[in-house]
C-alpha cells in the first residue's frame, strides 16, 4: 500500500512538474506580459489611418458614392450592388481593435499611462465612434465593450455623448502631465492634441446642428472659447504620414496590382469648371499621351460600359494620393476653416464666414503644394466660387467637398448634411436612382445581437442603405 502511495505521489509531482514546464514553454520571452501604452497608441493610430485610407471604408465604397472616384471594371461597388458583409472592416476593427486597445489605455493605472496618454486614447476613442455613428447610425456606445451583447445608443445619444467624452479628454491632456511616446501623428505635442480636441467638438457641433441647435450653438462656443484653440496651420493637420513597403499608404498597395479605380468624371468636370488648379493633383494625364487631357470615369456603369471608357484614355488619382508615403490627412486645416465659416453664418459664433470660407480654400490649396498668390486670387474672385451668403451650404458644401477629395467617410457625411454639391446616381445603379444614406449593419449584428439590433432598426428605420440617419435631416 505504501509503494503505491509512493507511486501516486511521484505521479502528481510529475504532472505539476510537466505543467510548470509547459507554462514556461508556452511563454513568449519576447513579448511583454502586460502591454505598454506607446505600443498600444502606435497601434491605433495606424490602424486607425488603415481603417479610414483603406479600400473598404474609402476608395470602395465612401469615395464612389460622393463620386470622388469611380470603378472602370468590377464596377458592382460603385452601382451599389453590396450586401450586409461589404461594411464589416469598420465595424469590426473600430471595436474589436481600437476601441478595445483604447480602452485598455484609458483603464490602465497611472503607474503605466499617465494622464495624457488617457486623453489622447479617449480623443482617439471619440474619433472611432464618430465615424462609426457617422456610417451606420445608432450604434453601441455607452454598452461598447462592457457586455458581449450590448444595446445600441440613437445617433443623438452618441453624437451628445462623445462632447462630453470630448471635455473629459481636454482636461485630461497638460503640458506638465507628462511625456507621450509612441505618437506618430504629433511626436507628443500636447498642445496640438488640445487644438485637435477642439477641432473634433466644432465638428460634432455641425453635425448636430440642424436637429439640435441650442445645444450645437453652445458646442460650438465651447470648443472655439477653449484656451488652446482649434488647429491653426497646415501644420496642424491630423494626419498620419506613412513609410516605404509594407507599412506604406493603403492607395499606394492596391495600385500596385490593381487598376480599377479612376478619378471621377463628377470631380474633373467640377474643378475644369472652376479653372481649379488642384486638378493636376487630384489627377494623372491619361497614359494615351494623345488624349491630352484629364479624364473622369463615369460613375455608376455596368462593367461593359466602364471597360468602354478605355484604360488609357481616363484619369488615375494623382500620384500625390497613391505614393508609398502618402500622407493619411484625418483632420485638416481647411475643414477647421470651413467649420468656422459655417458656425459664423449660422451665427453660432463671431467672425466673417467669407473670409474664413476663403481662408479655407487658400488652405486646402496650400496643403495641395498649390501656394502662387496670384493663382489663388484669381481662384476666389471667380463668379462661381465666391461665397455666397444666401446660400453658405451651397458654398461652404460644394468647396468642402472638392478640399476632402481622399477623405471619403467625412466627405460622405458632409455632403449627407450639407446637400451639396447635387449629385446623380449613375445609370446601372440598384437604388431606384438614389445614393446611399448610410453602410448596412454587418449581417454578424443579427445573428450575434440580435436583439439589440432589431431595437435600433425599430428606432431608426429599416437597415437600408437608403435609410437617412438622424443628422441627415434636409
Amino acid at each position: 500500500m505504501l509503494k503505491k502511495l509512493s507511486y501516486i505521489i511521484l505521479f502528481g509531482l510529475t504532472l505539476t512538474s510537466c505543467s510548470d514546464t509547459l507554462d514556461d514553454i508556452n511563454k513568449n520571452p519576447n513579448a511583454t506580459e502586460t502591454p505598454l501604452a506607446p505600443y498600444l497608441l502606435t497601434g491605433t493610430l495606424k490602424q486607425g489611418a488603415d481603417l479610414y485610407w483603406g479600400s473598404d471604408n474609402n476608395f470602395n465604397s465612401s469615395l464612389l458614392f460622393v463620386q470622388h472616384w469611380a470603378k472602370i471594371q468590377y464596377t458592382e461597388p460603385d452601382r451599389y450592388d453590396v450586401s450586409n458583409t461589404s461594411f464589416t472592416s469598420l465595424w469590426n476593427t473600430g471595436y474589436a481593435t481600437l476601441i478595445t486597445d483604447l480602452n485598455t489605455i484609458i483603464n490602465f493605472p497611472d503607474a503605466q499611462a499617465n494622464s495624457n496618454y488617457k486623453g489622447i486614447a479617449l480623443t482617439l476613442r471619440s474619433w472611432t465612434f464618430l465615424l462609426l455613428t457617422d456610417a451606420y447610425g445608432s450604434i453601441p456606445y455607452k454598452e461598447a465593450g462592457l457586455k458581449v451583447t450590448p444595446a445600441y445608443n440613437t445617433q443623438k445619444e452618441v453624437y451628445t455623448g462623445l462632447l462630453e467624452d470630448l471635455k473629459q479628454a481636454q482636461s485630461l491632456l497638460s503640458t506638465s502631465n507628462g511625456t507621450v511616446t509612441g505618437d506618430l501623428v504629433y511626436k507628443g505635442d500636447i498642445a496640438k492634441w488640445k487644438r485637435y480636441v477642439n477641432s473634433l467638438r466644432l465638428r460634432i457641433a455641425l453635425r448636430i446642428s440642424d436637429k439640435e441647435p441650442a445645444l450645437a450653438k453652445q458646442a460650438a462656443i465651447d470648443a472655439t472659447s477653449d484656451a488652446a484653440g482649434v488647429l491653426s496651420s497646415n501644420a496642424d493637420t491630423f494626419k498620419f504620414t506613412y513609410i516605404s513597403s509594407p507599412q506604406q499608404n493603403p492607395a499606394s498597395a492596391w495600385f500596385e496590382t490593381r487598376d480599377d479605380f479612376r478619378i471621377s468624371k463628377t470631380m474633373v468636370d467640377k474643378l475644369k469648371e472652376f479653372s481649379d488648379p488642384r486638378l493636376p493633383v487630384y489627377a494623372q494625364l491619361p497614359s494615351d499621351a494623345s488624349v491630352g487631357t484629364y479624364v473622369g470615369g463615369a460613375n455608376g456603369l455596368s462593367n461593359s460600359d466602364a471597360n468602354n471608357q478605355g484604360f488609357a484614355k481616363t484619369s488615375k488619382p494623382g500620384t500625390y494620393f497613391l505614393t508609398s508615403t502618402s500622407p493619411a490627412v484625418i483632420y485638416s486645416y481647411s475643414e477647421v476653416l470651413f467649420n468656422l465659416a459655417e458656425a459664423a453664418a449660422r451665427g453660432y459664433i463671431s467672425g466673417d464666414a467669407e473670409t474664413l470660407y476663403k481662408n479655407a480654400i487658400t488652405a486646402s490649396f496650400n496643403q495641395f503644394g498649390i501656394t502662387d498668390a496670384t493663382a489663388i486670387s484669381n481662384y476666389l474672385n471667380q463668379a462661381s466660387v465666391k461665397y455666397d451668403a444666401s446660400n453658405y451650404a451651397k458654398s461652404i458644401g460644394t468647396q468642402k467637398w472638392i478640399a476632402f477629395y481622399g477623405q471619403g467617410l467625412d466627405a460622405f457625411t458632409e455632403w449627407r448634411r450639407l446637400d451639396y454639391p447635387v449629385l446623380t446616381a449613375g445609370p446601372a445603379t440598384v437604388l431606384d436612382g438614389k445614393i446611399p444614406s448610410r453602410f448596412f449593419y454587418p449581417g454578424t449584428e443579427q445573428s450575434l445581437n440580435g436583439n439589440s439590433y432589431q431595437a435600433a432598426i425599430a428606432v431608426q428605420g429599416k437597415d437600408l442603405l437608403t435609410t437617412k440617419l438622424w443628422f441627415d435631416a434636409k
